[in-house]
């Protein structure tokens, strides 16, 4: 994991994202926030788990049918299955070493959260 300053790779609207295996962020100090890096950590492991390139395959199309689900960009955004564990888990910062694997497929529902 390389945790990397790059603001003007982050969208607007974002601090950071993961693209395996660097950990792209808006801020300098962010780099020290535990929950930050925690969140962007789970989404390592994801990406890890699908080799990388169907991860973000299915973040798209996820995130597709979640904006026709919801008709709201920001609601669609934080309903993507993957979203939802990081969110989910993010201030556990002992989640990665007691996470079983594939347990996104938990947050898979087509229901609100």
């Amino acid at each position: 994991m390389f945790l990397i300053v790059a603001k003007y790779l982050i969208p607007n609207g974002y601090r950071g994202m993961a693209v395996f295996p660097f950990i792209l962020m808006k801020y300098d100090f962010d780099k020290v926030n535990k929950t930050f890096v925690n969140h962007e950590k789970i989404h390592l492991r994801q990406q890890l788990e699908m080799l990388v390139i169907p991860f973000f395959i299915w973040y798209i199309l996820e995130y597709l049918v979640r904006l026709i689900q919801y008709k709201n960009a920001a609601l669609a955004y934080r309903n993507i299955s993957f979203e939802r564990e990081a969110y989910s888990n993010e201030t556990n910062y002992d989640y990665l070493k007691k996470r079983s694997l594939f347990q996104y497929w938990n947050y898979l529902t087509l229901k609100q959260k």
